[in-house]
């Protein structure tokens, strides 16, 4: 019905025994075990990506402005060049505009290389060249979305802080029936950094290489017993691809 109110979010927290400690909510069984299955499956299979591999904010921040709607291996192509040709926030701010679009070329969505250059000079001229590491503060500067606020501040400083990018919110809504997947995400997240880290790394994997948006791989899911569409018998329908990290 047209108007109609919206449920509430998922059920995820009545009062369970021991393990609680480690989530920002009390979570339920099902939670935990989804968040056990999913590191255990995430240390196994993540694919090794150079952005993985640094907790430099500036190198963060350049991954996340070329993984928006690019795909991973295109991505891969560039991300080496473009951090040799600029280092740092300074190398960037002090370049020409040309330049930055030169390096930027091929990559497509050209608007990003121009936020990206407008954000370098606002955090040398602002921040004295350092990144904020809260996620309100880097929503402030050009190009910063939610996600994007929220990927930098977990990948680069480990803050214990959501990051829905399309592939998490189809897998949360997928797993949990969940349509406020930013409140579910919050909830599920790990309070340690690293842990933090990790679990927002592996749901995005999760996302990219197994729950996909056209013919998920629902045999091969590590949570597929705590998976609330598997459970019920719903028919997951191929969708148009989204984000393609």
């Amino acid at each position: 019905m047209a108007g109609a109110p919206q449920g509430p979010p998922p059920d995820i927290s009545p009062q369970v025994e021991g393990g609680s400690e480690c989530f920002h909510w009390p979570v339920s069984c099902v939670a935990m075990s989804f968040t056990r299955k999913l590191l255990a499956w995430y240390k196994r299979n993540a694919r090794v990506l150079p952005w993985r591999k640094t907790r430099n904010p500036y190198a963060v921040l350049v991954s996340e402005f070329m993984l928006q709607q690019t795909q991973v291996s295109r991505v891969l192509e560039f991300y080496p060049r473009f951090l040799k040709r600029f280092p740092t926030f300074g190398s960037l701010a002090r370049s020409q505009p040309k330049a930055v679009m030169e390096a930027w070329d091929g990559l497509g969505y050209y608007a990003r290389a121009r936020n990206l250059h407008r954000l370098a000079r606002e955090v040398t001229r602002l921040h004295d060249g350092t990144l904020p590491d809260k996620p309100e503060d880097l929503r402030t500067l050009p190009g910063v979305g939610r996600y994007t606020a929220g990927a930098v501040a977990c990948f680069a400083y480990e803050k214990p802080v959501a990051t829905v990018d399309t592939n998490v919110r189809r897998v949360l809504e997928r797993a949990f029936g969940s349509k406020d997947v930013w409140e579910l995400a919050e909830r599920l997240v790990p309070k340690k950094g690293e842990r933090a880290w990790r679990f927002n790394q592996a749901l995005m994997e999760l996302g990219a290489l197994v729950c996909t948006a056209r013919k998920p791989k629902c045999p091969e899911c590590p949570v597929r017993s705590d998976c609330r569409a598997v459970r019920s018998g719903i028919q997951i329908r191929n969708r148009q691809p989204g984000h393609p990290r």
